[in-house]
């Protein structure tokens, strides 16, 4: 894709999301064919947003990293996106279900960084990303099927709008985070205080931090570095849940505490 193209499709998300409306496959002039196309065109749409009053992207957020989700969705391999400060929330939020086309929640572990994950030649392996996590926390995020037929649009597109994600809310972080360990971790998806999925860390990955280690791999391919102060939250160990208004989700990881969102 040449700079019109990505300028053009960049565009055309941008102003869906901030319009609320449905998105339909984008023109064959600007569709980006592969995932690094895709991560060009985030990269604009997050400009523009930023420049329409979104503000600054606060963390990353990792889809298809464990193998419920990569049937759930038949994408075989992870994807990353972009989650806006003002859609980050603390340890538990409200989200009103009128604001969105389909909500839905995912059950996940976050990771919060205290370096930088520089480019580098080779890309990085789990034990290189792990000094660079000052924290672990249980993490929900929040998806929006905004889109006609998501099944239709592929995985590129999909990437350049930040593959669902409309926000997150963070549990605790969890700064002796080292003592646990974390393929083992139990995770509970809690609805209204009854449990409808569970998982363990090493779901994501095999291990949480490989999820990590694939995005700093990523960015480094791309030129970029995932920032220090940034969080990254590393998938879903549960198959997506699309709440009702009146539903209180949790996510509840053994050793880091819990996250909450409440749908109104």
């Amino acid at each position: 894709m040449d700079r019109a193209a990505i300028d053009r499709a960049a565009a055309i998300l941008a102003e869906a999301r901030l319009d609320r409306r449905r998105l339909a496959a984008l023109p064959e002039t600007c569709r980006p064919r592969s995932p690094d196309e895709g991560y060009a065109v985030q990269a604009r749409a997050h400009e523009r947003l930023s420049a329409a009053g979104w503000g600054a992207i606060a963390g990353l957020k990792i889809g298809c990293t464990t193998a419920v989700m990569q049937r759930y969705l038949g994408i075989g391999e992870p994807c990353a996106g972009g989650v806006f400060g003002h859609a980050t929330h603390r340890e538990a939020a409200d989200f009103r279900c009128a604001d969105h086309h389909r909500i839905g929640v995912e059950f996940e572990i976050a990771v919060l960084l205290g370096a930088d994950l520089p480019p580098r030649t080779g890309g990085y392996r789990r034990d290189e990303v792990a000094p660079a996590v000052a924290a672990c926390m249980a993490a929900i995020e929040i998806v929006d099927i905004r889109y006609e037929d998501y099944g239709g649009l592929g995985a590129p597109t999909l990437i350049a709008d930040d593959f669902f994600n409309v926000g997150s809310v963070l549990g605790a972080p969890c700064s002796a985070w080292r003592r646990l360990d974390l393929a083992r971790l139990q995770g509970r998806a809690l609805l209204n205080g009854a449990e409808i999925g569970n998982g363990e860390g090493r779901d994501i990955l095999g291990h949480p931090l490989e999820a990590l280690a694939w995005l700093a791999s990523c960015w480094s391919r791309l030129g970029r570095t995932v920032p220090a102060g940034a969080f990254v939250s590393l998938g879903s160990f549960v198959e997506t849940f699309y709440p009702q208004p009146g539903d209180v989700a949790r996510c509840e990881v053994a050793g880091l505490g819990a996250a909450e969102a409440r749908f109104v």
